[in-house]
């Protein structure tokens, strides 16, 4: 078991010190998990030093409505922090066979292509077009290409959920999903080998359940125009 391993069965899966076994606490200290768990609020200064972290009201791109927004690029825009979260990532997956990375445009397209790098495995991206996600650019996937697919952010997951629709509809097959923020509001299932580098739960709302403090507030749908 490694130290990302570690990082998560804490941080996604919740799980407590206690629920280790003999021989898996004494892999690590307490002190190592106890620093992993305390860097959750690292996370947070750093995306909010950046910028990264929003407060307002936005509108995502599933339609629903939050009080707070990522925008991982303001953050991913530093040498420093792109190399960290990429290194994260890759660590995480290293033990992996692994043919491609791909991420969603746009935002998971700088973070790919460092993660891609950091691994030294070929990367490419995918985009809507008709409100479809697709292959454009010459990109394609051969059948039983291993893909790590790589986000910055998961609120719904829809972005993820198409993303992996349409690897399998050229036949290949999903290794991993990497992300740096899960913000869902409640558990979504993406994959058997899902991993987030911090969970930072976020309010989302129906357009028709939007809070009465959010209602006289103007709401912009953020992205490249944020």
């Amino acid at each position: 078991m490694t130290i990302f391993d570690w990082v998560n069965n804490v941080l996604v899966h919740k799980k407590h010190w206690d629920s280790f076994t003999e021989d898996e606490q004494k892999k690590f200290s307490p002190f190592i998990i106890n620093r992993w768990l305390s860097m959750d609020k690292d996370f947070i200064k750093i995306f909010e030093e950046t910028q990264a972290l929003m407060h307002g009201h936005f509108i995502l791109s599933s339609g629903l409505h939050s009080d707070t927004y990522f925008q991982c690029a303001k953050v991913l825009q530093y040498p420093k922090y792109l190399s960290m979260f990429g290194e994260i990532l890759s660590n995480h997956f290293s033990h992996l066979d692994i043919d491609k990375v791909i991420s969603p445009a746009i935002g998971g397209i700088v973070l790919g292509t460092e993660v891609g790098r950091q691994l030294n495995k070929k990367t490419i991206f995918s985009e809507r077009s008709e409100g479809k996600m697709k292959l454009r650019r010459g990109f394609n996937i051969n059948e039983n290409e291993k893909i790590l697919i790589i986000e910055d952010v998961l609120s719904t997951g829809g972005s993820i959920k198409e993303v992996i629709d349409l690897i399998a509809q050229f036949k290949g097959n999903v290794v991993g999903v990497g992300v740096i923020v899960d913000r869902s509001l409640s558990p979504v299932f993406i994959h058997d080998n899902f991993f987030s580098i911090t969970s930072q739960k976020a309010k989302i709302f129906d357009k028709d359940n939007i809070p009465s403090e959010l209602q006289g507030v103007p709401a912009i749908k953020p992205g490249s125009n944020v």
